[in-house]
């Protein structure tokens, strides 16, 4: 009989991100919007973001990052594909299949996950959850949104914040001992909260509206910050708690990357030292589902992330959902 010990788990192997070449800075969006570079630095940290140009799609910027991601894993081929999104190319079918065709991985499990800006981790969990049932032994994990496509353009609460993008990890199987192996997750939902982010229009209930703005994000931020702030504190000490971790043993603390002031204070209710942050919302804005690959991504590019780091990972978005993991940080070269 197999030990606790002897099982396997997903391990990270592989990371890549891709971001349109289209960039939008603030200036920009402060001679169309009554806004301005200081008032978004300000509330926001962001200075900058990538956005889609017409006819390229979140499926393409997947294939990019899946592509980086399989050659830095060194991978011959995934035998599933779990695309986190909320802007598939089609309401149906699911975008994942055609990645996988795309990168050359037909025939391999491909499907959606859904849970916006926690769609990373909520991916992470199923991936892993492939591996440890023995159902797949290299997944291809994809987080990947066009969310520009959901903002309304004349609404500055919004513009400003999001951008598109892809970040992609390969896991393996692995044993929990190793650099990369995902530790535990700590996953939570409120949908009777539903209303602080939603796109009203194009789902079952109201799949047809003559009101245009049903079919743009409306974001209640006052609220989406408290709550963001104490959900993503709270997932982190539970989560912690179950690896075995103290606040001290944390080296990187790698939240999704929807507002600086979010992070900031989740590290200070945590008592997490600032500067262990990782940040590249700056120059990417809120990049929904790729936000925290393509964080990793690019701290494992700049020399911020180093192998044997201790890594907190923690996300929260629409439905509400949120969720955390952690692991000990292998040695990998971004794609």
């Amino acid at each position: 009989m197999a030990t606790l010990d002897s099982r396997e788990v997903a391990v990270v192997a592989g990371l890549g991100g891709w971001l349109p070449p289209r960039v939008v800075d603030n200036s920009e969006l402060s001679r169309r919007l009554d806004t301005t570079d200081e008032w978004i630095r300000s509330r926001t940290g962001i200075g900058r973001r990538h956005v889609v140009d017409p006819g390229m799609s979140t499926v393409d910027m997947a294939v990019e990052a899946g592509r980086r991601a399989l050659s830095s894993a060194g991978s011959t081929g995934a035998d599933a594909v779990v695309l986190a999104t909320s802007t598939p190319d089609q309401v149906c079918p699911a975008s994942a299949p055609q990645v996988a065709s795309r990168l050359g991985l037909g025939g391999a499990a491909a499907f959606d996950v859904n849970a916006v800006c926690s769609g990373f981790v909520y991916a992470l969990a199923t991936a892993a959850g492939l591996i440890s049932a023995g159902a797949s032994r290299e997944v291809l994990l994809v987080g990947a949104d066009a969310f520009s496509t959901l903002v309304d353009p004349e609404d500055r609460g919004t513009v400003p914040i999001f951008g598109d993008g892809a970040g992609a990890v390969v896991l393996r199987a692995g044993h929990p001992g190793e650099a990369g192996a995902l530790g535990p997750f700590d996953l939570h939902s409120d949908g009777e909260l539903a209303d602080l982010l939603v796109v009203p229009a194009g789902g079952s209930r109201k799949r047809m509206s003559d009101e245009p703005g049903d079919y743009y994000l409306s974001m209640r931020g006052p609220a989406v910050f408290r709550h963001a702030t104490a959900r993503m504190a709270e997932s982190s000490r539970a989560v912690l708690e179950r690896a075995g971790w103290t606040v001290g043993d944390v080296d990187r603390f790698v939240g999704h990357q929807a507002n600086v002031r979010i992070l900031q204070t989740v590290a200070k209710q945590l008592g997490l030292p600032v500067d262990s942050l990782v940040l590249n919302i700056e120059h990417t804005g809120n990049t929904s589902a790729a936000s925290i690959p393509l964080a990793l991504a690019d701290a494992a590019t700049d020399g911020t992330l180093h192998a044997g780091d201790r890594v907190l990972i923690s996300a929260f978005g629409a439905g509400l959902t949120w969720g955390s993991t952690v692991l000990r940080w292998p040695a990998v070269t971004p794609g």
